[in-house]
């Protein structure tokens, strides 16, 4: 059985995570925190969550994962069968994670725990996340879905990293990136009225305290 390993405050982990749920495939949930250990190391080499237990071995990194889970599982799909469609919903992918999600997470230390972020780090993280909510905004179809008419592994990644970017911009930068984006707005709320979204919510409040507590250990 597929074992994905993690813990439910990490956004890539929900990623893979709701990915699997939306498949339908079996699988079960252990939790792990990076420890920095020989063994955790042999599992995920950049020692990160989340990463894939399989019959096989271990697969780290979220967007190798879910091509696994993709390539080797059946359920539903998260891609589509058309290559060049299947190319747009990768490509929005990799402009969500390397644009948005990437330049946000610079901040995440001042915007939810209160560490300072020197001011270098902030200037370079808004102008390039103003900059990658520009090309979210001219590459997305919205319609309603951030590639189109289906629930693909774009929105996936748009749900977890756009919403906590948006935090991000709001108390840091005092600027509201969904405001002239109507569309995005929605949908985010579309994902979020999502049955398994909701179940993965409420499995990240109930073991926060232990991720707290893991962090404060870490201090």
């Amino acid at each position: 059985m597929l074992k994905l390993q993690g813990f439910a405050a990490s956004n890539y982990f929900n990623m893979v995570h709701l990915a699997l749920l939306e498949k339908g495939v079996e699988f079960e949930v252990v939790t792990a925190y990076p420890d920095g250990s020989p063994e955790f190391l042999s599992h995920s080499p950049r020692g990160k969550v989340p990463f894939l237990q399989t019959e096989h071995g271990y697969i780290n990194e979220t967007g190798a994962i879910l091509d696994y889970l993709e390539e080797s599982q059946g359920g539903r799909p998260l891609l589509p069968a058309e290559p060049f469609a299947r190319a747009q919903v990768r490509a929005l992918m990799r402009e969500i994670e390397l644009y948005i999600e990437l330049p946000a997470r610079l901040c995440y230390g001042e915007a939810f725990f209160g560490a300072a972020v020197p001011e270098a780090i902030r200037a370079k993280a808004e102008v390039e996340l103003r900059a990658g909510l520009a090309t979210l905004k001219r590459h997305a179809k919205f319609a309603p879905y951030v590639a189109g008419g289906s629930f693909s592994l774009a929105d996936i990644y748009f749900f977890y990293s756009v919403g906590l970017a948006a935090k991000v911009a709001q108390k840091l930068f005092q600027f509201d990136p969904l405001e002239d984006l109507p569309p995005a707005r929605a949908l985010l709320q579309l994902l979020g009225d999502n049955p398994h979204v909701q179940q993965l919510a409420a499995e990240r409040e109930r073991k926060m305290p232990e991720f707290i507590a893991y962090v404060q250990s870490k201090r």
